[in-house]
């Protein structure tokens, strides 16, 4: 009798799971349930999103809805209609999922967070008049940290070190001593490095809340020193020319946020401003250094242009080479939650209906950077793809004949750009410029390839290796 009873049990639970499935309506982007009831494609998406999204892609074409741990997720891959789609934030709203994520990854509640007057506020200082003083002062702290007898990098003689380690140790440094303006010695930018570093390796682990009691305990710890290290120092009201730091600390006061609340969006901080550069400037190396006519091609423009001031050296070479890394290795996921039921409308223009309480989800990484129809062999690192015959930048990019708008999106699209990214290019530029006239610098393994991608990074924004290039290096006589 019992055993009956669990089996009309186990029945009528698999009835009520199949039924209460969701079904598509009459409008509704294609929809995929997954086999899994209520985790649904969780595992897949977030175990390779890439890998998820382009078999979903493949099945569905350029938007579809998947089921991801009893949430519903519409992700739409067509590049030409991500402007008009995002240009909605009536409908759309970003807050609620970043104030999600800054709850889960950094333990922080911004009552009044607001991502629009972030981006004003970062235009000020990383834009016109500020972006030049943040480029000299990022100058100055570059060649600071390569001269400095603490850091024991100007030594000639050879040392070896793994690349990843390498370019995001020494960028973080320079662009941390630049952003927060702090004077710190070697010792301790060491410590901030290695605890961001602990945390950040954790923080894919800390979104999607899968990470085990002993990876909380780290996440805890590094989260706890950089708390106290960068806990707000008080600010003069009657400055002239407020830093970015001046200005943001002003912000979280004029608020009524407490201290501890203030310390934990500086560490949200820390990780905007610092999570990317250093892993671009890994890829850019790593890439030049296993294509040697690119290096080549690299190092012979910059000799041509080295003795000019920075804001006028003309690299359309370099500028290549970088966004044909950005393209191959930034991959950051750009997330709404649909406020009501609305309908948006694709290039084409079909039309779709989006429900309330679902999310929507555009992916540049795969569409336009990785689209083989944009790009031919997307896969491959082709260093002149961004240039013309002529040598000078490539700016048109077709797909069925039709121009693609913007054939990569490293830094986001329209309203959502970062603000942030003339920086950013700037440092990047900098620090591999700095790097190959300041040192010989070559692959221990002249045999060696680029790294795979660690997978769990997808939707983070710049991805990074799953293992090094070990390198060796010296200061040039």
């Amino acid at each position: 009798m019992m055993v009956w009873t669990a089996a009309l049990l186990f029945l009528g639970l698999v009835v009520l799971l199949v039924y209460s499935r969701r079904r598509r309506r009459r409008n509704e982007p294609p929809l995929d349930n997954g086999v899994i009831p209520w985790l649904g494609h969780a595992l897949e998406f977030g175990k390779d999103a890439a890998k998820f999204l382009t078999r979903m892609k493949q099945k569905h074409g350029d938007i579809f809805t998947v089921h991801v741990a009893g949430k519903y997720v519409t992700v739409l891959l067509d590049s030409n209609s991500y402007n008009t789609v995002l240009s909605d934030d009536v409908s759309l709203d970003a807050t609620g999922y970043a104030k999600l994520l800054m709850k889960k990854i950094f333990d922080l509640d911004l009552p009044n967070h607001s991502p629009e007057s972030e981006r004003r506020r970062a235009q000020i200082h990383f834009q016109g008049t500020g972006l030049t003083q943040l480029r000299s002062s990022m100058h100055s702290n570059l060649q600071l940290l390569l001269t400095s007898s603490e850091t024991g990098l100007s030594t000639p003689e050879w040392n070896k070190d793994g690349l990843f380690h390498f370019c995001y140790s020494l960028l973080f440094k320079a662009a941390y001593l630049t952003v927060f303006g702090t004077e710190n010695n070697s010792e301790e930018l060491t410590e901030i490095y290695e605890e961001f570093r602990r945390f950040d390796k954790l923080l894919p682990k800390l979104a999607r809340g899968t990470q085990s009691k002993e990876e909380t305990k780290v996440a805890n710890s590094a989260r706890q020193r950089l708390w106290e290290i960068l806990t707000p120092s008080s600010i003069e009201r009657d400055a002239k020319q407020e830093s970015w730091l001046q200005s943001y600390i002003r912000h979280l006061q004029d608020e009524g946020l407490n201290t501890e609340t203030q310390r934990k969006a500086m560490l949200l901080q820390l990780w905007v401003t610092q999570g990317n550069a250093g892993p671009a400037a890994f890829w850019v190396v790593g890439f030049l250094l296993t294509h040697p006519e690119a290096l080549r091609a690299v190092r012979e423009e910059i000799k041509a242009v080295q003795h000019l001031p920075s804001g006028e050296r003309h690299t359309p070479v370099f500028d290549s080479v970088l966004k044909e890394t950005l393209r191959l290795t930034a991959a950051a996921l750009i997330t709404r939650e649909v406020m009501r039921d609305t309908k948006i409308r694709l290039s084409n223009g079909q039309d779709y209906h989006l429900r309330q309480g679902d999310r929507l989800c555009v992916f540049p990484f795969l569409s336009p950077q990785m689209d083989p129809q944009i790009h031919q062999q997307p896969e491959m690192f082709i260093f002149e793809r961004f240039l013309t015959e002529n040598k000078t930048g490539k700016k048109e990019f077709l797909k069925e004949g039709i121009r693609v708008k913007y054939p990569i999106m490293p830094w986001g699209t329209g309203e959502n750009i970062c603000p942030g990214r003339d920086f950013a290019v700037s440092a990047i530029k900098e620090f591999v410029f700095t790097i190959l006239t300041r040192f010989d610098l070559e692959l221990c393994d002249r045999n060696a390839v680029m790294p795979s991608v660690d997978t769990s990074r997808y939707g983070f924004g710049m991805l990074q290796p799953s293992g090094d290039l070990k390198i060796r290096y010296r200061a040039k006589s």
